[in-house]
């Protein structure tokens, strides 16, 4: 059984640490504990792991956020991935930082990357966990806020949050989106 784990961000040193990259943080953090290199493909970057009997085939989109659709679309596709098994990792200003919301299906929510996603995939039944940016930030400073670096205190918290996230992960692969929602997205 294969899944897509999409981790979304920009490509780019000055995107590195930005709060908007948190989806490819979480997949180099996977990667490391996985032992496992990202190689250079079409449409993004592209590492591979097995996990109890699974494929997991992690993705980086290199298409910039407002395109991620399009690597998404040409990888499920490429690997012959169901809709069902796909997982898309992003920000979300309107949770508070840290906190993670996975979900089955739902809107975009203004976040460009699952805009572009729904669109190209015609859809929006696909998994997604939603990584808390936070919203404190003075209003019209939104842009701000999202490409800004991470915080000091926030800094220090992500490792624990990331490696919550890459739990999330394999128990999505295991054991599928209704039981990890139970399980993770009531612990605070």
């Amino acid at each position: 059984m294969k899944y897509l784990i999409t981790g979304l961000g920009n490509p780019g040193k000055e995107y590195e640490n930005t709060r908007h990259n948190i989806g490819f943080k979480i997949l180099d953090a996977l990667a490391d504990a996985s032992n496992i290199v990202f190689s250079d493909s079409r449409y993004g970057w592209v590492a591979e792991f097995s996990y109890k009997a699974r494929t997991f085939i992690l993705l980086k989109p290199t298409t910039y956020m407002n395109l991620s659709g399009k690597a998404v679309r040409y990888w499920m596709q490429e690997e012959k991935i169901k809709t069902e098994n796909l997982l898309v990792l992003a920000d979300d200003l309107a949770l508070p930082f840290g906190s993670l919301r996975l979900r089955g299906k739902g809107g975009s929510a203004g976040h460009n990357g699952l805009k572009s996603i729904e669109e190209c995939l015609g859809r929006n039944d696909y998994a997604r966990l939603r990584f808390g940016i936070g919203d404190d930030f003075h209003r019209g400073q939104q842009v701000n806020h999202v490409l800004g670096e991470w915080s000091k205190d926030e800094a220090l918290d992500l490792p624990l949050k990331i490696d919550t996230c890459i739990e999330i992960i394999k128990s999505f692969g295991t054991i599928g989106v209704a039981r990890t929602m139970n399980e993770f997205n009531k612990r605070k």
